[in-house]
């Protein structure tokens, strides 16, 4: 799965870029949304899945979000240990919003960027 991790990283970190701009906006529900993409894009990966739920525990602590921050704790434990077993839902955004276990349709940019990474390069 490591080609996966090398192959979807721009798609994620393009995604983490835009939450960090929109951070400096200070627009709050739109780095949400990038971080979400970020995630739907890279949960395949352990590396890229648990860091984004990482950043996920971080805009939920400066927002002072305590069931985002519970929520992603508890994420970053399922990330960490059950993505490799290839325990994660297709499509699921992250956030304490939605079940862990809820799968949610993927658009076609990120479904096509997942075939993509997902092909030996």
């Amino acid at each position: 799965m490591r080609k996966f991790t090398k192959n979807i990283a721009p798609h994620v970190n393009k995604e983490l870029g835009l939450a960090l701009k929109a951070r400096h906006r200070r627009d709050t529900a739109k780095e949400f949304t990038h971080l979400e993409n970020a995630h739907v894009l890279g949960q395949e990966s352990t590396y890229q899945h648990t860091k984004v739920h990482c950043l996920m525990l971080m805009w939920g602590i400066r927002q002072g979000d305590f069931r985002e921050i519970f929520g992603q704790v508890f994420r970053i434990i399922g990330a960490a240990t059950k993505t490799s077993l290839g325990l994660v839902p297709s499509g699921n955004t992250g956030g304490s919003n939605i079940s862990p276990f809820a799968t949610r349709p993927i658009s076609s940019s990120h479904a096509q960027a997942i075939i993509n990474a997902k092909k030996t390069r």
